[in-house]
């Protein structure tokens, strides 16, 4: 809880200094009017959801043809998981579940989430994400990705991480958009057979950085919405 305290603290401070405006994605498609998880306990899953004003996940990043500043969207649900919980080791900041698109590159190369039998081609496709967020004051959003040293003998990721120096996973879950919401599906088992947990929803303008050591690998330069107003993690998961 006292994670969760602090992680409110600092996003507020982001929000109550005002939007910032870093990117030409804004729109009723990032707008959050509802977010929610809900247990299936008979299916052993649960399921998570962002209903927007607009169409969920029907807008996505325009390709810029490299890593390096390459556009990430996403949306996003801050959890109460430990990181231990998803398969990290113990480590400080938020666990969070990202839905993200990004065209310039992909990062789950295990995965074909257009099914074309190319695994390396899908980026653009909404898919998850497990990551550690936690404060960076070098970016517009005040968030980053936690990042580590590639030596670091303590980092523990999952076997499906993307292969980054940061506290990112690429599980595999499967993402639905239509209409207003996008949804996606998460096993129980992947996640420590937690159930009861606190959460909220963001959307937010992501940014690649692999040029400029002074700023963060993925950073979070701008946040279009948050569920809670406040980044507080008021929600739990629904029966």
């Amino acid at each position: 809880m006292k994670s969760i305290i602090l992680f409110s603290a600092m996003v507020f401070s982001v929000l109550q200094t005002g939007y910032t405006q870093e990117s030409e994605y804004r729109n009723d498609d990032f707008l959050i009017n509802e977010v929610s998880v809900t247990h299936q306990a008979d299916l052993g899953i649960t399921i998570w959801e962002i209903r927007v004003n607009g169409k969920a996940g029907n807008t996505t990043p325009t390709k810029v043809g490299q890593l390096n500043g390459a556009p990430v969207l996403g949306y996003v649900f801050p959890t109460s998981l430990k990181s231990t919980d998803v398969g990290f080791n113990q480590t400080a900041g938020i666990v969070a579940l990202a839905l993200t698109s990004h065209p310039d590159f992909d990062d789950t190369p295990l995965w074909d989430e257009n099914n074309d039998n190319v695994y390396d081609n899908d980026g653009v496709i909404w898919h998850p994400h497990w990551v550690i967020l936690h404060e960076d004051k070098r970016v517009g959003g005040g968030l980053s990705v936690k990042q580590f040293k590639k030596a670091d003998e303590a980092v523990i990721l999952p076997p499906t991480n993307p292969g980054m120096p940061m506290y990112m996973d690429s599980p595999g879950y499967p993402v639905s958009t239509k209409n207003r919401t996008i949804k996606v599906i998460v096993p129980d088992y992947r996640m420590n057979n937690k159930t009861e947990f606190n959460y909220d929803g963001v959307t937010a303008f992501m940014k690649v950085n692999t040029s400029n050591e002074n700023l963060p690998m993925l950073g979070v330069y701008e946040v279009f919405s948050v569920a809670s107003g406040d980044l507080s993690l008021p929600y739990k998961v629904k029966k």
